[in-house]
């Protein structure tokens, strides 16, 4: 059978019946495409599970501003503490997934699953990584008036007062007290008295009042304390020392070799967040923590900038939650509900 010639300025029968399969095909491209195009349309909300004035406050401030300056659109910080970051935990995983709403996440994100019995969240399947954004040393300070002054002192002094040495954190589950039990093990099983208290201000306060032994604190929060000569810095928890304190020696090399913690920023979203919309944020959190003067600004509050791919980011979110669960087989740590 001959096949059918169309007369000029008429489609024959079989192009008709193509049209609707191809209008299906360039219509499905462009569906596929709109989340890219689209994001964002409105204001991000960059959720920070803690209140003003802490850390994590800080770095959100810094870099929502150059963030939304990336994506062109107004970068909101939202603060909404309590709960050991739960709530705000919370609040980013049942969030849409359409990259309107992140989290500025820390270290409780990992340490949470071991504190608490049960969570308003899972980690590792309630969250879509966008970047690790940075890394925050501690640094284990001490009273002036301590007779310390080298990590193998501290141990030997924190061992020769029988568990009754004080330590003080910003609360159960604080950055302060999982890295004073993290380094309590590592030394030998040290045991001291935890001092809980509901905000980093007041531990500093009665350190420098000398009412506290010690206290792991982020060095951003103490640099200035140690610079007045307030405190004495005795060693960093990083695996190198910091620019911020040159002249402190890390841990590892002091005392425990390969004793390296940090404490952490990342960027997350809600699980789902289309890959498009989390290679435009990603794009956008690079570029932000490279502009010579946002990086500046980390420096100078001691914040290591990173800018880790989303891989990057659920690998090292994987290594922190097992770190932690292996260290509640070694430390009784207080379960709440």
């Amino acid at each position: 059978m001959v096949g059918q010639v169309a007369e000029p300025g008429k489609s024959t029968g079989a192009e008709e019946a193509m049209f609707p399969r191809f209008l299906g095909a360039f219509c499905a491209l462009l569906l596929a495409a709109t989340p890219a195009l689209a994001f964002p349309d409105r204001p991000i909300r960059l959720v920070v599970p803690y209140g003003p004035g802490g850390i994590t406050d800080i770095a959100a401030r810094i870099l929502a501003p150059r963030l939304g300056d990336e994506l062109g659109q107004q970068v909101v910080v939202d603060n909404r503490p309590g709960g050991a970051a739960q709530i705000g935990f919370g609040l980013a995983a049942r969030a849409e997934p359409d990259g309107h709403t992140l989290v500025l996440a820390t270290t409780a994100l990992a340490a949470n699953p071991v504190l608490f019995r049960s969570i308003p969240y899972d980690a590792r399947r309630d969250f879509t990584p966008v970047s690790l954004v940075g890394l925050v040393p501690m640094v284990l300070v001490v009273h002036p008036s301590s007779p310390a002054r080298t990590v193998p002192e501290f141990i030997a002094l924190v061992r020769s007062r029988g568990g009754e040495m004080t330590y003080g954190s910003a609360g159960n589950g604080s950055g302060n007290h999982l890295s004073t039990e993290m380094f309590n093990h590592a030394a030998g099983g040290l045991r001291a008295l935890h001092v809980p208290y509901r905000g980093g201000g007041q531990v500093m306060t009665d350190l420098v009042g000398n009412r506290l032994g010690y206290v792991f604190a982020v060095l951003p929060t103490a640099r200035s304390f140690i610079v007045a000569g307030q405190l004495r810095a005795i060693a960093v928890t990083g695996a190198a020392r910091s620019s911020a304190v040159p002249d402190v020696p890390t841990v590892a090399e002091a005392a425990l070799p390969g004793f390296a913690l940090n404490e952490w920023l990342g960027l997350l979203g809600p699980a789902g967040l289309p890959e498009s919309v989390v290679a435009k944020l990603h794009g956008a959190v690079v570029a932000a923590l490279r502009h010579p003067e946002t990086a500046q600004r980390f420096r100078d509050i001691g914040v290591e900038v990173q800018g880790s791919t989303p891989d990057g980011l659920r690998a090292h979110l994987d290594r922190e939650l097992n770190r932690w669960a292996d260290l509640a087989t070694h430390v009784r740590f207080e379960v709440a509900d």
